[in-house]
């Protein structure tokens, strides 16, 4: 009887140990992949890409490559590409953008972007039709014409293409107008796995309550904006005329915030800067402060737009104010061969 009771006792200490043992493991965090380091705070969450319009003169005026993007942006510290669809229209236009010519586009920009290490992010796309127009035939025109950049996108790795919302000035148009043409062009973007980003980028779309708006009309997981520290200007005082002023302008901190719910990326705006680097139009403290309490955790892309410093000296002035406000270490270094 007691050599029963001996074995039972064994019997059921192992049981204990293994149960011990399975409710250690099951309590065990989850291996993230970060080891045992301290969580990442929300300025290191932040990461810097390179807005390809920052390079605009260089290759319109200057002749460099616009495949060379990812060898430069390597070279001035970033590590996420945002490529501008219009910087390679020479090439692509002349081929009436054949299936041909987009294929030899995304191969061209993979391969550099692998040989650089670096993260192709978004395209900006323009001048491919006003997906706000008040006909219904031009917005469906329109975004079908972008269905050619959304598959690129998809196969450059991006997460994403920016649109613009150009069309009807009324509006009472604009809103619907626009929802419609972003849920056309949603809809096939997310058979691709691929978001429609829209930046404030003047005229209607540059008032932030009333994209807010668009947004929520659209309700789409894959719709979403891009907010610009800087493209506030819903009504210039001269249409025709880019450089005349703007006669209408939307308070760019309200229009940040008001942006950010439905932000799949951040484009962080500069022209000019002080004798501290600060940038004279924007306080990048308060809108980086904006951006992080929204709970955005991403890129950041740096986007100069100024004509006082070179395009090279301006992109690293705004990164190196960028890393100053995220309170980093600066990164910024210079290119050996810009022009």
């Amino acid at each position: 009887m007691k050599k029963i009771n001996l074995w039972t006792q064994i019997a059921r200490r192992a049981l204990w140990v293994m149960a011990a043992f399975l409710v250690l493991g099951a309590c065990k965090p989850k291996d993230t992949g970060t080891g045992d380091a301290p969580q990442a705070t929300a300025q290191d969450s932040i990461r810097l890409s390179l807005a390809q319009w920052s390079m605009h003169r260089m290759i319109w005026e200057q002749g460099v490559d616009p495949y060379s993007f990812a060898e430069k942006a390597h070279a001035w510290g970033f590590e996420g590409l945002e490529y501008v669809s219009s910087l390679y229209y020479k090439e692509l236009e002349a081929q009436g953008f054949s299936a041909e010519a987009m294929a030899a586009f995304v191969a061209k920009s993979n391969e550099a972007a692998q040989a650089y290490g670096m993260k192709n992010l978004l395209i900006m796309i323009d001048g491919q039709g006003n997906l706000a127009a008040e006909s219904a035939d031009e917005r469906k025109a329109a975004a079908e014409n972008h269905h050619k950049w959304v598959d690129a996108a998809a196969a450059m790795g991006c997460h994403s293409i920016r649109v613009n919302l150009a069309g009807s000035e009324d509006p009472t148009v604009w809103v619907p107008a626009a929802a419609d043409g972003l849920k056309q062009l949603a809809t096939y973007a997310a058979t691709k796995n691929i978001h429609v980003i829209v930046e404030n980028h003047g005229g209607l779309s540059s008032n932030a309550a009333m994209l807010a708006q668009v947004m929520t009309e659209v309700g789409m997981d894959n719709c979403g904006t891009l907010p610009d520290f800087g493209n506030f200007c819903i009504r210039r005082a001269d249409p025709a005329d880019w450089g005349s002023g703007c006669a209408e302008t939307y308070d760019r901190y309200q229009g940040v915030q008001e942006m950010m719910p439905f932000a799949k990326a951040v484009s962080a705006k500069s022209h000019d800067f002080d004798e501290q680097g600060n940038e004279i139009n924007t306080d990048y403290a308060r809108m980086m402060g904006l951006v992080i309490d929204a709970g955005y955790r991403g890129f950041v892309g740096v986007e100069y737009e100024g004509s006082t410093l070179t395009e090279e000296a301006g992109i690293l002035a705004t990164k190196a104010l960028l890393e100053k406000v995220l309170g980093r270490t600066s990164t910024a270094t210079h290119a050996t061969d810009t022009h």
